[in-house]
């Protein structure tokens, strides 16, 4: 049977990021997607133009509907929207004892346009961030969380940590914001306090939407077959790069195009 992956998150119209990516990147992994979806965003590869939220107790619908008949592996959580669904999305991961989860906690698109209020940061921190086995910030997102400046490979040592101490079980810092040539990431495991740093070349694409999501769904994927947080965040690492490197050729919209998530199977 196919890992089974719930993924909580935003749609986006453009199948770029959210659970249209998360749908996408599950399947190229070989796993069995689900969906819980928290808002409904109109946007296209040059921005966000609306979203709106979907109601608490449907997006627990969601989730009661599929975990009570199908079952799950792992779970990934995107966008929440409002604190209300970062609330209810915390009382849910607390009832699934045993099961990793991940979160992005998107903040913005990356066309910079916001997608999650201040509220709804701060319900982030209080609701969902104790309960998750991993979170996976990029450095904006980490600086707006912890209140650090971040801007050498020490302060993402130093974020990582802050992140631990407000309740995060394991981060990876994303480090792709970073200039150079080289995107570095790290890993903490918060039970250890054991550092594992990841670095691939930067690849040359205006095609990077969706790459959060992306990375924290095969995260996902890769811990519902069993692996270690530093197996699972190699592999990771290594299906995004592949996912940029075959999107550098892609045409799609007159913005930031989304990734090439099936990459291994054209190749």
């Amino acid at each position: 049977m196919a890992p089974r992956v719930l993924s909580i998150a935003g749609s986006d119209s453009c199948g770029g990021a959210g659970i249209q990516a998360d749908l996408k990147t599950l399947a190229s992994l070989g796993c069995h997607g689900m969906t819980a979806i928290t808002a409904v965003t109109a946007q296209n590869t040059q921005g966000v133009i609306r979203v709106m939220p979907v109601a608490p107790d449907m997006v627990r619908a969601q989730a009661e509907a599929v975990l009570s008949d199908i079952g799950v592996d792992a779970v990934k959580i995107g966008m929440l929207a409002t604190p209300e669904n970062a609330e209810v999305v915390g009382a849910l991961l607390a009832s699934l004892d045993g099961v990793p989860s991940v979160l992005d906690p998107v903040m913005a698109a990356q066309s910079g346009d916001g997608l999650n209020a201040s509220s709804t940061a701060e319900a982030l921190v209080r609701y969902v961030m104790p309960e998750v086995a991993l979170m996976t910030p990029n450095i904006p997102e980490a600086e707006r969380l912890t209140g650090l400046s971040v801007t050498s490979l020490n302060g993402m040592e130093e974020a990582a940590r802050r992140l631990v101490s407000m309740g995060c079980a394991n981060v990876l810092l994303k480090g792709g914001h970073f200039a150079g040539d080289a995107c570095p990431d790290l890993l903490l495991e918060g039970s250890t306090g054991q550092v594992t740093r990841f670095t691939a070349p930067r690849i040359d694409t205006r095609n990077n939407h969706g790459t959060g999501c992306t990375l924290a769904s095969a995260l996902a994927a890769f811990l519902a077959r069993g692996y270690s947080f530093p197996e699972a965040a190699s592999k990771a690492k290594a299906y995004i790069t592949g996912a940029l490197k075959g999107a550098v050729s892609q045409r799609l919209g007159q913005g930031h195009g989304p990734l090439e998530h099936f990459h291994g199977l054209r190749n």
